[in-house]
């Protein structure tokens, strides 16, 4: 198996090189076979890296330890879900996805676009076989996912803990098909400008690839807010983190993409802006990249292969500069077709939200990489923290918020005044009714968060306001029913009307992070015993009782239940039968009992899960708790307001240590089985006698909004992107017409 993912790679590095030659042979020649040659080696590349994805993913199923990945990050007794995950886990795997994703991206769009372009395809099929054959290359050369050791290790080291969480199994995902899918509008970029073919041919057959890309980064970046908050202990979901942020990056200068090119299409405008936003996109696609696999900034995310370091700027490198002389060079070429007409037009609006959309990526990129600005001019280390991002990204995002609401109600090229007052005049209300509705429910005074619901609500009735009149001209040109008439309208309008809900899910989103960031009340490491409580805000918070959850092989069940039986609360722990060798052993939790003016709100159940250390000087029943402890947060989430809360146990610093000791002092190493049945009186005594835990706390208004928020985006965006009936019935009378047109001449 291992020689065959080997040969798969050494077979696939050679097809690039083939690819790039043959393309480039080919259209500086004029050989369109050759062109054509170089599209088959990408399909071919696809091919051969599923063959060595599929080859990866079986030694991980089979539990095949003589692979350095799969003994790295996965286990025997690893849920299946989290095996086929593990692959990406490890730093050899995600190299391999990122090379397999792209390799069936470029397949795709090279498909699509087979008889068209055909002085641009060559040069971006070149590119795409670049970046294939530079991950192809690590992975030969520095880090390869077949790697074996012989003799084989008979167990494994288990998946980390802490991504054993659902998003986990799709963030990484998610977001390597978004940096691989930004790759593409990249190559025919440069194509493009290779070609000096600058007419907008090019973004029509790659729109939905970026389109595809902000999707893909934006849900990534979404679970990984999600897994953060739901599994990290901490209470939020954006902590500014190095990796955060660089997969934030291409989605925002994505997003300004995604706009202007409807500028360039509509009226032949901002061509060195859509040249120089599709360029940076996959440059920083690339950074993005970078980060992870370096480790050179610290994150919570990033991997430690430094070696990978050297590679990676050489290639960012060649971005940067190339891409800076390509639209120097072209920058003739790139001239406006037309000027702005008026400040006070949709053109100017998209062109102040690119400005926006810009500056903040430009601001987080400051950020993010200051520790190497900072020792680069004055020798040592200093980093920025969350106060520093938010002083400059919230007013950014105010104007973005708004900006989203405004650029709906501007026509193209000039708005009149008289029909941008008719036009204001709802969204304006709202934004006043809102403000001062506020203030007089006695809102603590934030002028950010409250400047920020003011603006949600003005794009909110802005989008509303344009739903509305074009139900009423749909309903009075035929005659349907409402619900018909904007279902119709959307419908024939997709493009149109997804970027409008896109609009409304981020205005929502934004309104989840203004209350849930400035209207919180925490409390953390707040120590209680059984019986004890905390106040929260206006929550009062009980520990009502101790919890436990045992996990065991099935041939010891009797041994821990013999022992759980001297304990009068022993037959109240759950055990869960894992089988094989142990890596989840132990969780350890609270019932916390949540009331507000003496009435029952609501129940949560944080628990802590103890995992295998692999760590023999911790001693029989010390290794079997000596792993990472992983935090399960207690959540309890409506409308209105999370409860949220997490639980700290440290157990070398309560009573519960001393049967630990005596556990080691008495267990033989061979005797695993008995680590058990201490590792159960452990359990058992936990629920008579309950050490006082910390706890973490935390009452958040309206965060649902920014999960709901994000839903609405993806919509808005797959419906912005999903092809319009009207254009799938157009290309199939197309085809059916060549069809006949080809079947009459061969007559």
């Amino acid at each position: 198996m291992a020689v065959l993912g080997r040969a798969c790679l050494l077979l696939a590095l050679l097809v690039c090189v083939y690819g790039i030659g043959a393309s480039l042979y080919g259209v500086r020649r004029g050989r369109s076979e050759w062109c054509e040659s170089g599209r088959r080696a990408v399909y071919a590349l696809a091919l051969i890296l599923t063959v060595a994805f599929v080859v990866l993913e079986i030694a991980f199923m089979r539990n095949e330890f003589s692979f350095n990945a799969v003994a790295d990050t996965s286990s025997t007794n690893t849920p299946t879900f989290y095996k086929f995950a593990a692959v990406w886990s490890s730093q050899e795997g995600s190299l391999l996805l990122w090379a397999w994703l792209s390799a069936m991206w470029s397949s795709l769009i090279l498909f699509l676009t087979r008889n068209r372009m055909r002085d641009i395809t060559p040069y971006a099929q070149s590119v795409l076989l670049g970046f294939a054959g530079f991950f192809v290359g690590l992975m030969i050369f520095y880090a390869s996912p077949f790697d074996t050791t012989s003799p084989a290790p008979t167990a494994g080291a288990g998946l980390d803990p802490l991504l054993r969480f659902w998003t986990m199994m799709i963030h990484p995902p998610m977001l390597y098909s978004g940096y691989t899918l930004c790759i593409v509008p990249f190559a025919f970029g440069v194509g493009a400008l290779i070609a000096r073919r600058v007419d907008a041919e090019w973004i029509r057959a790659t729109r939905r690839f970026a389109l595809a890309s902000w999707l893909f980064l934006g849900l990534g970046i979404l679970l990984g807010a999600r897994w953060s908050y739901s599994e990290l202990g901490w209470g939020g979901y954006w902590g500014w983190d190095a990796v955060e942020n660089a997969a934030l990056l291409p989605w925002l200068t994505g997003t300004a993409f995604i706009h202007s090119i409807m500028i360039q299409e509509k009226r032949g405008m901002l061509k060195v802006w859509n040249a120089s936003l599709v360029l940076a996109t996959g440059t920083l696609a690339i950074m993005g990249t970078f980060l992870v696999r370096s480790g050179i900034l610290d994150s919570i995310h990033a991997f430690g292969a430094s070696t990978l370091g050297v590679p990676f700027v050489v290639l960012i490198a060649v971005c940067i500069f190339g891409s800076i002389y390509l639209v120097v060079s072209r920058r003739d070429m790139l001239r406006t077709e037309h000027r702005l007409d008026s400040l006070f037009s949709r053109e100017a609006a998209f062109l102040l939200n690119n400005l926006v959309l810009v500056g903040l990526a430009f601001v987080i990129m400051w950020g993010t990489y200051f520790p190497l600005i900072s020792e680069a001019f004055t020798g040592s280390e200093s980093s920025v923290g969350p106060p520093w991002f938010d002083r400059y990204t919230v007013p950014l995002a105010l104007i973005l918020v708004l900006l989203s609401g405004v650029g709906p109600l501007l026509s193209w090229r000039r708005a009149t005044g008289s029909g941008a007052r008719r036009n204001l005049i709802v969204p304006a209300t709202a934004f006043v009714l809102v403000l001062v509705g506020a203030i007089a429910a006695g809102v603590p005074e934030n002028v950010k968060a409250l400047l920020m619901f003011a603006c949600a609500a003005f794009a909110i009735a802005a989008v509303g306001q344009e739903f509305v009149r074009g139900t009423r001209v749909r309903r009075a040109l035929s005659g349907e029913a409402t619900p018909l008439a904007m279902f119709s309208l959307v419908r024939r309008n997709r493009r149109r009307y997804g970027g409008y809900l896109v609009h409304v899910g981020i205005a929502v989103m934004f309104v989840g992070v203004a209350a849930s960031s400035s209207f919180a009340h925490q409390n953390t490491d707040v120590p209680l015993g059984r019986g004890q409580s905390t106040k929260v805000g206006a929550y009062k918070v009980t520990y009502v009782r101790p919890t436990a959850v045992l996990h065991d092989a099935p041939s010891v069940d009797g041994e821990l239940r013999t022992a759980l039986a001297q304990y009068p609360q022993g037959n109240q722990i759950p055990i869960h039968h894992d089988g094989g060798d142990l890596d989840h052993v132990l969780d350890l939790g609270a019932v916390l009992d949540v009331t507000k003016n003496g009435h029952h709100v609501a129940t949560l159940r944080p628990m802590m899960s103890f995992y295998n250390g692999d760590d023999p000087s911790q001693g029989t029943v010390g290794d079997l708790l000596a792993g990472q402890s992983v935090s399960d947060v207690g959540l309890n989430s409506s409308p209105l307001r999370d409860l949220w809360s997490a639980f700290d146990l440290n157990l070398a610093q309560t009573p519960l240590q001393s049967i630990i000791n005596r556990g080691n002092a008495i267990v033989p190493a061979n005797r695993p089985d008995l680590a058990l049945v201490t590792i159960a009186a452990l359990a058992g005594s936990y629920l008579e006698h309950p050490p006082a835990a910390e706890f973490n706390l935390l009452i958040s208004p309206l965060v649902m909004w920014l999960w709901v928020g994000g839903l609405i985006v993806l919509g808005g965006g797959l419906l912005a992107g999903s092809p319009s009936g009207s254009l799938v019935r157009g290309r199939a009378s197309a085809r059916v017409a060549a069809r006949a047109t080809r079947g009459m001449a061969r007559a």
